[in-house]
This record gives C-alpha cells, sequence and structure tokens, in this order.
C-alpha cells in the first residue's frame, strides 16, 4: 500500500472530521470515530494532528476559509451599495438552505471554543477575519459608488453579522421561510441605513452610550 504523507492525510481527516460531526454533533467527533470515518487507524489521527482539539480548530479554520470566500464571492464588482448587501445576503442564505449542517457545526465548534482554552484562540481569530473581510467590502462598495459612509466599515459588518447569524440559528431551529424574507430584507434595509446614518438610536435603559 502506498504511504501517505501527513501532508495530504491532514486534508482527508478534517473533511472526514466535518463530514461526521455535521451529521452526528460535536459530541460524536472523537479521534477513534474520525479515523473510523476515513477508514485509517486512530493513531493516524494523533500523528496527524497531535490531539483533538488540533483537529477542532483545523475544522473550524476550513469552515471560516469557506465562508470568507462565499463572503468575497458574493460581492459583486459593479452595484450599487444596497445591491451589493442584498448580494452578499442573498449568496450567505443560500448556504444556510443548502448546507444548513455545516452552519450548525460552525456554531456548536464555536460555543465548544468558549469553554476550551486550546480552540478560544481560532474562535477569534475566525471572527476577526470574518468581520475584517465583511468591513473590507463594505469599504469597497462604498467607495465605487461613491457613498460616505456614517459609521465605521467595522460597525456596518457586525451589525450585519450579528443580525445574520441570528437569522440563521431561527432557521436551523425552527425554520419559517415566510418569515425570514422580510427579516433578511429588513437586514439589508438596516445595513443600508446604519451606513447612512439614517437608522435612528434609541437610548436603552439602564445601558450607558
Amino acid at each position: 500500500m502506498a504511504h501517505v504523507t501527513a501532508a495530504e492525510r491532514r486534508p482527508q481527516l478534517i473533511k472526514a472530521a466535518i463530514a461526521l460531526m455535521a451529521r452526528e454533533g460535536v459530541a460524536a467527533g472523537s479521534t477513534r470515530a474520525i479515523a473510523a470515518e476515513l477508514g485509517v487507524a486512530q493513531a493516524t489521527v494523533h500523528y496527524t494532528f497531535g490531539t483533538k482539539e488540533d483537529l477542532y480548530r483545523a475544522v473550524m479554520a476550513k469552515l471560516t476559509d469557506d465562508l470568507v470566500r462565499q463572503v468575497k464571492g458574493s460581492a459583486p464588482v459593479d452595484a450599487g451599495f444596497e445591491e451589493t448587501v442584498a448580494a452578499m445576503t442573498a449568496a450567505l442564505w443560500r448556504t444556510v438552505r443548502e448546507r444548513p449542517a455545516d452552519h450548525q457545526l460552525l456554531n456548536e465548534l464555536s460555543m465548544l471554543a468558549l469553554r476550551t482554552p486550546k480552540l478560544r484562540e481560532v474562535l477569534d481569530s475566525h471572527y476577526r477575519e470574518v468581520v475584517a473581510v465583511t468591513s473590507g467590502l463594505v469599504s469597497e462598495a462604498a467607495e465605487r459608488t461613491g457613498r460616505e459612509l456614517a459609521v465605521p466599515a467595522a460597525t456596518v459588518a457586525r451589525f450585519f453579522l450579528a443580525t445574520f447569524e441570528g437569522l440563521t440559528l431561527q432557521h436551523l431551529t425552527l425554520p419559517d421561510e415566510r418569515a425570514e424574507l422580510p427579516a433578511l430584507q429588513a437586514l439589508v434595509g438596516g445595513v443600508v441605513a446604519l451606513a447612512d446614518g439614517t437608522l435612528k438610536p434609541v437610548p436603552l435603559p439602564g445601558l450607558a452610550p
């Protein structure tokens, strides 16, 4: 049997881990189960990644890379600001509808990482990268269309991502297409209004500005 190097085995194990945990949940993602998913010895997993946490880090990084690539690829280069936000929203929502298990897995890993010091760094990196990419796309769309942002691009990006993640969780929990479409349209409208400075801030009792 031909020898397979660790560099070659690494993406295979990541793919197997994603398939297994997307199907059965993070709790099922033991090194033994992941090895069995690919049909290799358990020692192969440890040899390639060292620990289960290291494998989980690689899985989160892969899911993040896929999401970032999707965000970048969805942004049109010749559309208006509102149309750009709408295109990004629609493209990302299609991934939620077509690959809900991947989004659920990323949510599960994120919650695990909050309580796992060895995973917290990759979780922080995930959010920093997604916010940075989204901020860049917001800035590019504003510059291309001659739109002056009323707030920093990062603020717009964080608002967009936070709302989108909330809608994603609702879809995973209790999908309702009739309610989701107006909510997504409101998200686009809210992003545009925030960017334009027409979204009126409402004081929140007990919270400092």
